[in-house]
Formats: C-alpha cells, sequence, structure tokens
C-alpha cells in the first residue's frame, strides 16, 4: 500500500488517494501492484513522478469500478457484528413528515412517514438510515404515545403513511408499546394506508392480534447473495417470503420492495428466480403493489461507508451524478426495472408497480406510461390501495 506522505502530492491529491486506498481495502480488492509503482520511480521524480502515480491509481480505481462484481472474493469474510445501545429519547419533534429522501428530480408518490424509532439494527451497507442518524444508538420516542394521539387528519382525505424509513418497521416487535399505539392509530383513521416495512420476519405481534384492514405489510426482497454480503443481520429471503406468506393467509395485504437491484455475476438469473418465487406463493389479488429501484448514493452516505471499517461492494460500480445522487445510469436502470417488470406480467392489471426514487423519464420506458406529476402519482397509488383495502373488506 502506498505511502501517499512519502510523494508530493497536493492536499486535493491526498484526499482523492486516502479515499481511493479505503476504497480498495473496502472492496476486497488488491492493492496496486508493487512493481508498477517502483518502475514509475525508476522513470520519473519529485513531482512528475507523484503525477504519474497519482493518473495510475485513478486508473486503477476506474478499472476495478468498471469491471463486473463478483462476491465470490467475500466467500471467507465474515461481518462483524455491531453493537448497539436502545433508549428513549425526548424528541420535541413531530413524528409525523415527508419521505426523507424525495427530490424534485424525481418521481415520488409523496409518502408520508412516521417516525417512532430512529436509526436500525440491522446493519445493510447501502442504507441512508446510517447518514442520517447515529448506526450504534437506537432512539424510542418517549412521547410517541401523546404524540400519535395529537395527530389531526381530515377523515375525508386518504393519507398513505410508511413506518419503516427512519428504522426497520417490525424488527422491535412491540417494544415500548409501539406497535400497540400503531394499531390503534390505524383504527381511529380508516382513512389512513398504514404501511409497516421491513426485512424482518418478527411477524408475531401480527399473528396475535386483529390486524386492522387498512395496514399493508411490505417486504424488501433480495437475492441471497446481496442478502448475506450487504443487508447484515437481516432475515434470510426464504423467512421473509414465509413471513409474508403468514400474513397473507391472515388475510393482511403485503407488498414487496426490490430495492435495490444490484449488478453483479450472476444477478440477472438470482432476481429472476426471487421474481417467480414471489408470483409462485402469491395471487395478485394477496399483493397490493410491487415497486423496483436501486442503488443511489449522496455524499454523506458514501463517506459514511469510507468511514466504516467493513466489506462491501455496493460501490465498486461505475456511476454517474443524476438528480446530484450517484447511481446506475438510465440505460441500466431502465433495463433492470423491465426485467424485473415483465417477470410480473400476469399480475400487471391487479397490482400496484412503481419505481422508487427513480428519474420520472424512466417511467414511460419500463411501464408505458408516466406521471405528470407527484400529486397525479400519489392520488392514482392511494385510490388503488384503498380499493384493494375495501374489497378484502368485503371477504
Amino acid at each position: 500500500m502506498i505511502d501517499i506522505f512519502k510523494f508530493s502530492f497536493t492536499s486535493s491529491q491526498k484526499r482523492i488517494l486516502q479515499n481511493i486506498l479505503t476504497d480498495i481495502n473496502m472492496w476486497h480488492e488488491k492493492p496496486l501492484d508493487e512493481k508498477i509503482i517502483a518502475n514509475l520511480e525508476l522513470k520519473y521524480q519529485n513531482k512528475q513522478l507523484s503525477k504519474k502515480l497519482f493518473q495510475r491509481y485513478l486508473s486503477y480505481h476506474e478499472e476495478l469500478q468498471n469491471k463486473q462484481n463478483d462476491y465470490q472474493t467475500f466467500s471467507d469474510i465474515k461481518h462483524k457484528n455491531s453493537s448497539y445501545t436502545i433508549t428513549t429519547i425526548k424528541n420535541e419533534g413531530q413524528i409525523l413528515g415527508d419521505c426523507p429522501v424525495a427530490s424534485n428530480g424525481t418521481r415520488c408518490c409523496n409518502l408520508l412517514t412516521l417516525d417512532a424509532v430512529q436509526s436500525c439494527g440491522f446493519d445493510c451497507s447501502y442504507c441512508s438510515i446510517q447518514s442520517f442518524y447515529n448506526q450504534n444508538n437506537i432512539g424510542f420516542d418517549e412521547n410517541f404515545k401523546q404524540k400519535l394521539q395529537n395527530i389531526k387528519l381530515d377523515k375525508n382525505k386518504i393519507y398513505h403513511i410508511g413506518t419503516g424509513q427512519s428504522s426497520d418497521s417490525l424488527m422491535w416487535g412491540n417494544k415500548f408499546g409501539i406497535l400497540d399505539e400503531l394499531f390503534s392509530f390505524a383504527k381511529k383513521y380508516p382513512n389512513v394506508i398504514l404501511e409497516f416495512k421491513t426485512k424482518s420476519n418478527n411477524i408475531t405481534y401480527f399473528l396475535e392480534n386483529v390486524v386492522p384492514k387498512n395496514i399493508i405489510v411490505t417486504w424488501s426482497l433480495n437475492t441471497p447473495t446481496i442478502i448475506k454480503h450487504e443487508e447484515h443481520l437481516t432475515a434470510s429471503l426464504n423467512d421473509r417470503v414465509q413471513s409474508a406468506r403468514k400474513l397473507s393467509d391472515k388475510g393482511v395485504l403485503v407488498g414487496f420492495h426490490f430495492h435495490p437491484i444490484v449488478e453483479y455475476k450472476n444477478s440477472s438469473q438470482e432476481y429472476r428466480q426471487i421474481y417467480k418465487k414471489v408470483v409462485e406463493n402469491f395471487s395478485p389479488n394477496e399483493v397490493v403493489m410491487v415497486s423496483f429501484g436501486t442503488l443511489t448514493f449522496i455524499k454523506p452516505l458514501l463517506k459514511k461507508l469510507r468511514q466504516r471499517d467493513i466489506k462491501t461492494k455496493i460501490t465498486q460500480m461505475k456511476f454517474e451524478y443524476i438528480n446530484n445522487k450517484k447511481s446506475y445510469d438510465k440505460k441500466t436502470k431502465t433495463k433492470m426495472f423491465k426485467t424485473a417488470y415483465d417477470s410480473f406480467a400476469s399480475w400487471h392489471s391487479d397490482v400496484y408497480f412503481y419505481l422508487c426514487m427513480e428519474d420520472f423519464s424512466i417511467w414511460r420506458d419500463v411501464f408505458g406510461y408516466e406521471y405528470i406529476s407527484n400529486n397525479q402519482m400519489e392520488e392514482m397509488m392511494n385510490n388503488f390501495y384503498m380499493k384493494k383495502i375495501n374489497n378484502i373488506r368485503e371477504v
């Protein structure tokens, strides 16, 4: 590994090189060959040597990003389980707010969020929660019950509210009575579509209690490869699907988020297997929604990833800046989303499909249509969900 202080790099070059060296280690890749460095030292000196070394490291970093990711090199790596502390916190802020990742450049459903818990006990390498909260401190709002009771909503309007934005919706169960309060809230407001989004299999509370029909439970699904190497501490794919199956058998509407879809060696085959598994295990009348999305990184999250002592290939790919976020190029996204959507052809008329946090220009190529505004998407989604909820009530 190169000693960046040994050469005449500028401050900017040192910062960039430090990021490159961190990335190479994080990706579990071999460092730049010492022979290459030695040959450059024989040919050049001082600033010219530093310039050539810097250019060579930039090229090597790009080479690693452009090659196809292969998790076979991760077979001997064990994830270091992070410890966390659970506390109750006095949070003066409101618990009902807008989706924190919405942006003007992407089509958004105007989801509202209820934050009962701050930070998550799972350790997904790509998760944006890391950039918002202290990953080692799990905070339960001690005034959550009172704040929830103080929320006043228009009972003539449909609301879509999610509980899985600042933490996983199910992993904590009914700790500090949060599920008791959320179920009561759903009963109080039958015009609210209350979504619990999860990577957990902790469904005990839902099995033991009467679930209001306007509660939907949605699972984030991914390939066994991504779950093993990037979604640490979460439930397995089979456990997630089986949990969804159990709640569906009870009459609870379920949904699935394929987000993020990630490119790596044999990924297309693995994702097709998941799509097939879901179609074979559920009928479209049991499923309210399916969403697709992929990796998007804001600068604070990339910085946070480099500060952590983890192995991940999530950032080892060729990215473009789209809507001020790093992500795959539009051609790659369109192909992965179209493949996913076509895999659910038999569900197209009975399940609501959408893209999450993606540029609105991709919609027409994937679905054959696009919304003219976020408000139109919100209205169409909410009406679709509520119609499905009302149909279940009639059963």
